[in-house]
């Protein structure tokens, strides 16, 4: 997943005495303040049609392209404004996988190496013609053409039953190069075929959560031949959704929504398409944004955004008792973690490996990224929202770590202290801070840690690289691409997919576990979806027990709205912002 980009990326030590004295004294209670859920809210009263929703995001937009698209809040806003998929959630914070331009959620047989939709007839383009079974093996064509579309997940290359070539560096890549080039478009017509409204996917291997893929990546809506102008279509929509885009749309200004007279309210089971408009508004820093919602004055009164709060306003919107009302505090995708280095001299012991998770302080991390509003600790790699979450403690360890019984755990094996080793993190003020106060206990365990930050641009790419195999643990952060275990699992820690001597892709630890890849394998067909999600669940514990990770937190959002919204709510599984679907103004 696109990194910590939209995510809540750390909170200014500042603010942490003025938010913890906030909560403290908070009487709001309830869903709808800074330390809650979120709630329907704004206004009073019954939603209804019209009116004019603001959607304020600071910075420039990522793109309109569905299968450009790989940023949660651009998909959220897409799936719900105007890009249906084959599949989609219901609203609430109980949402379940519904169909949306398919009858069902779809059918897999062959083991999940084969999917086969049927589209509904009553589904419509802007334009009034319907949308046709090409439409969306035409969406799923584009992503091939990796020279032209780029920035969205390219999972669809790996799986889609298509022979591989070598291409001018001596790598692996399909045989088939998408619609503009169009070689090898006979593989590409053997593997998605339409019979009428009946489309089918052949795959490779299996993919037993392909539909819930579909409803959270927009990389398999459907997108029409005649509309497509290539890379040109990045700030381009046409629109089989309840609203179209009126004029053009600026990067850094945004666009305007408007009613698409050709979607129909009973063919959609989701959408209640309540505002008469929508306005995206890109442009403004998170910091004015934030002010102009606290004002709360004008059009901002029916004003949203998709940015979680600043460091420097948190103290004023946990401190006002109409702004707590206004506020909601969702988990975010992200969870933050300490990878142990199971190459290195020292982390290869798993009784060392132990020890440090033991001693490992979470609430400290906590406290000095901003407090309970801002991230929550956790024990698992899966988010606490997802059906993979499983609640374990590996070594049963408060939160606050168990410095004593890591130090008795090294000598009992007769490991001597203090054990030497190098933390490497992704270095600002904040994260800073954050590891200092993880160090206190570590070296209280029995450690003594070198922390080595390393410049936050380039991170990722940095620790992955062969020249860190020497330090002994990394800090990284994480989010599904959907929510299923088998986006947060296998991307992290299946060492298979993982590590070459280019390097170690995003398992920065070196962990390749034969027993946990057999698990892994055998957890991808699993065709029921409850019992899937739960070995990820359990995976994800036995990995835990190993020592191969130590998650951290999962991260939360703070969101501030304008007092005339209602029906404001959180789908957790768009990844925690607020649902489009039934949002209302009037």
């Amino acid at each position: 997943m696109m990194r910590t980009k939209k995510g809540a990326t750390g909170v200014a030590l500042a603010a942490v005495v003025a938010l913890a004295a906030a909560a403290c004294s908070s009487s709001g209670g309830g869903t709808g303040t800074a330390t809650g859920s979120a709630a329907a809210g704004g206004g009073g009263g019954t939603a209804q049609k019209g009116g004019t929703l603001y959607v304020i995001n600071a910075d420039a937009h990522n793109g309109l392209d569905p299968q450009q698209s790989y940023v949660g809040a651009d998909l959220e806003f897409a799936s719900r404004v105007y890009s249906r998929s084959l599949t989609t959630y219901s609203t609430g914070k109980d949402a379940k996988l519904i169909p949306d331009l398919a009858t069902d959620t779809g059918k897999m047989s062959d083991g999940g190496k084969t999917w086969k939709f049927t589209l509904v007839d009553t589904a419509k383009w802007q334009d009034g013609q319907p949308v046709k079974c090409e439409d969306v093996k035409y969406g799923i064509s584009r992503t091939f053409a990796t020279d032209v579309i780029s920035n969205g997940p390219t999972y669809i290359l790996q799986y889609l039953e298509i022979p591989t070539k070598k291409d001018d560096k001596g790598g692996d890549v399909p045989a088939y190069n998408g619609p503009y080039k169009n070689e090898g478009a006979d593989l590409f017509d053997k593997a998605v075929t339409c019979e009428g409204q009946v489309l089918t996917l052949h795959l490779k291997t299996p993919w037993a959560d392909f539909n819930i893929a579909a409803a959270s990546l927009a990389a398999f809506s459907p997108f029409r031949k005649d509309q497509d102008h290539g890379d040109k279509s990045l700030f381009e929509a046409f629109s089989n959704g309840p609203y179209m885009l009126q004029g053009t749309f600026d990067k850094n200004s945004g666009g305007t929504w408007v009613r698409n007279p050709n979607w129909d309210e009973k063919s959609d089971p989701v959408r209640k398409a309540y505002p008469d408009k929508i306005v995206q508004v890109q442009g403004p820093t998170t910091e004015t944004l934030y002010q102009r919602l606290l004002a709360d004055s004008g059009e901002d009164k029916t004003a949203i955004t998709f940015n979680t709060a600043p460091a420097s306003l948190l103290p004023q919107i946990v401190s006002n008792p109409t702004a707590q009302s206004r506020t909601a505090n969702p988990t975010a995708p992200y969870v933050d973690y300490v990878q142990p280095n199971v190459t290195s001299k020292v982390m290869s012991n798993p009784k060392i490996r132990q020890a440090f998770a033991m001693a490992t302080n979470r609430d400290a991390y906590v406290t000095a990224n901003g407090g309970k509003q801002v991230m929550e600790p956790s024990y698992a790699v899966c988010n606490k929202v997802l059906a993979c979450y499983k609640d374990f403690n590996p070594f049963g360890a408060p939160t606050s770590g168990n410095a004593a019984g890591a130090k008795k755990l090294l000598a009992d094996n007769g490991i001597t202290t203090p054990v030497n080793i190098t933390v490497v993190y992704r270095k600002t003020a904040t994260r800073d801070n954050a590891f200092a106060a993880l160090k206190q206990t570590w070296d209280a365990g029995g450690f003594n840690v070198t922390l080595e930050g390393v410049a936050n641009t380039g991170y990722y790419r940095a620790i992955s690289n062969p020249s860190m195999k020497d330090k002994d643990a990394f800090y990284a952060s994480w989010g599904a691409d959907w929510p299923s275990g088998s986006t947060d699992i296998p991307p992290l820690l299946d060492g298979r997919i993982n590590l070459s001597p280019a390097g170690t892709n995003q398992d920065y630890g070196y962990y390749n576990n034969p027993e946990v890849n057999k698990a892994i394998d055998a957890a991808y067909l699993i065709p029921d979806a409850a019992a899937r999600e739960k070995a990820w669940g359990d995976i994800d514990e036995t990995i835990n027990k190993d020592g191969g990770i130590i998650p951290l937190v999962n991260q939360k959002f703070v969101f501030l709205r304008g007092s005339s919204v209602k029906n404001y709510d959180i789908n957790p599984q768009f990844g925690g912002y607020a649902d489009l679907a039934t949002i209302a103004v009037k």
